[in-house]
């Protein structure tokens, strides 16, 4: 049953009215956000600080294990403990967002009909492909390999400076990109055979723990492939920029930077503003669309997601067609319709709650980030101390405490902002639904 389809409650139509008035207002979203993060706090707490322990645990044993013989071998390790950082991070924004359902409207009125009962194992076997690929393709895992980074040189901080020195090479800070290509491609390989396998069974509804290790040999075979062809792209990156079509390009662009008045200034200024686009509309959307995947049991429905466009006329006119022809292309179509329905349909309900509620929720994101910021200057402030190198010790729980509260009000934003989206579209759905139709002509008297 659709989670955006009409709820056959009396009780929930009647109290529709009552709760329009300010619970279900978009400018509510603030207080009602406030409001979830009071009443889940401790939980949300506990899984943030276990997550928390459990990543920088395996970022440690990662940087302590990339030192040393078998050094081949080692990387091979460093990258694989390296995916369960991204899986952790995985199961730690999954299981955030999971413990405040209880907190939210439109959990309870699916509840009142015997709807939205899901363990935390099918929110993440659900939602693990979908975040793998946003969690790559926004470049979150950068920010994985920083921290790495920083790992392996605070447990040797004088290391860089004696390899500068003596000539040599200790390999500090390059656990993660100092795997031989011969190896990354046989690694890879591997990881493939895993991602499609257990891909395959996630398609066709095979497994409980099918998606979360089909997104594993994913993340796996991107990292191992990274090794393979930075080596490669540096080797021919001098070839690349003299090819034809390349250096065709950059005449052509130099020329138009020449010739047309403003052409210059104009992309400055685009280049100046898309990175402020991204992050505050872009990110928000993406971190929204995680959290509508978690809550989103019911947008696996293809049917769902075409409701009211063209696409479900075209839908009607397929079942119309032979039945062989109905297999072939439900063939072709299953893993996209698996992997991206969800997200189609997460999308689609994020622009049915309208512009102020998605504009407020964008203003909100910026205005934690931005809070965090001066959150952690000011911490950074009031532990500073006149000995010497003694912010090693007070920046990381600085850090913490302010990760800790940034991350916790940030999921609890993300789930009102779904909680209003979703009562909003139901209650209106079940409006509609239970409005009378026009009336029918009288029948004419009998004789």
């Amino acid at each position: 049953m659709s989670g955006t389809s009409a709820l056959a409650a009396p009780r929930q139509a009647a109290a529709a009215p009552g709760r329009a008035t300010w619970m279900l207002s978009p400018y509510s979203l603030p207080l009602h956000a406030l409001r979830i993060a009071a009443r889940c706090a401790l939980p949300l707490i506990l899984w943030f600080s276990l997550g928390r322990v459990i990543r920088w645990g395996l970022l440690l044993v990662a940087a302590t294990i990339s030192h040393g013989s078998w050094y081949q071998a080692r990387l091979i390790v460093v990258l694989f403990l390296f995916t369960l950082v991204v899986m952790t991070s995985l199961a730690t924004t999954a299981g955030m967002l999971y413990v405040v359902r209880g907190a939210l409207m439109e959990t309870q009125a699916r509840r009142e009909t015997d709807d939205g009962r899901e363990s935390l194992l099918g929110a993440l076997n659900r939602t693990a492909l979908i975040f793998a690929g946003l969690y790559m393709t926004w470049g979150f895992a950068a920010q994985d390999a920083v921290d790495f980074a920083n790992i392996d040189l605070m447990r040797q901080p004088d290391r860089g400076v004696i390899d500068a020195f003596t000539g040599d090479d200790s390999g500090v800070m390059a656990g993660l990109t100092s795997l031989d290509v011969k190896v990354s491609v046989v690694t890879m390989a591997v990881a493939y055979v895993v991602k499609t396998f257990f891909g395959r069974r996630h398609e066709a509804g095979n497994g409980r723990f099918s998606g979360m290790l089909a997104t594993f040999g994913e993340l796996a075979f991107v990292f191992y492939g990274i090794n393979a062809l930075g080596a490669a792209v540096g080797t021919r990156s001098e070839w690349l920029g003299q090819r034809k079509v390349v250096a065709g390009w950059h005449d052509l662009t130099a020329k138009a930077a020449e010739g047309i008045p403003g052409w210059k200034s104009a992309w400055e200024w685009v280049g100046e503003t898309w990175p402020h686009v991204i992050e505050a509309l872009a990110i928000p959307l993406v971190w929204l669309t995680v959290g509508i995947l978690v809550y989103g049991a019911y947008a696996d429905d293809t049917r769902t997601t075409i409701r009211g466009t063209r696409l479900e006329l075209a839908a009607e006119h397929l079942e119309r067609t032979h039945s062989l022809t109905r297999r072939a292309l439900t063939k072709l179509s299953d893993g996209w319709t698996s992997r991206w329905i969800p997200l189609l349909n997460s999308l689609r309900l994020t622009g049915r709650g309208g512009a102020p509620l998605f504009g407020l929720f964008a203003l909100c994101y910026v205005g934690l980030s931005i809070g965090g910021d001066y959150l952690g200057r000011a911490g950074r402030y009031l532990m500073a101390s006149d000995k010497p190198y003694f912010w090693l010790v007070t920046d990381v729980p600085v850090d913490f405490v302010k990760d800790l509260l940034v991350t916790t009000v940030t999921m609890c934003l993300i789930a009102a902002t779904f909680d209003l989206a979703a009562t909003r579209n139901r209650l209106r759905l079940s409006a509609g639904t239970s409005a009378p139709g026009p009336a029918s002509p009288p029948s004419s008297p009998r004789p």
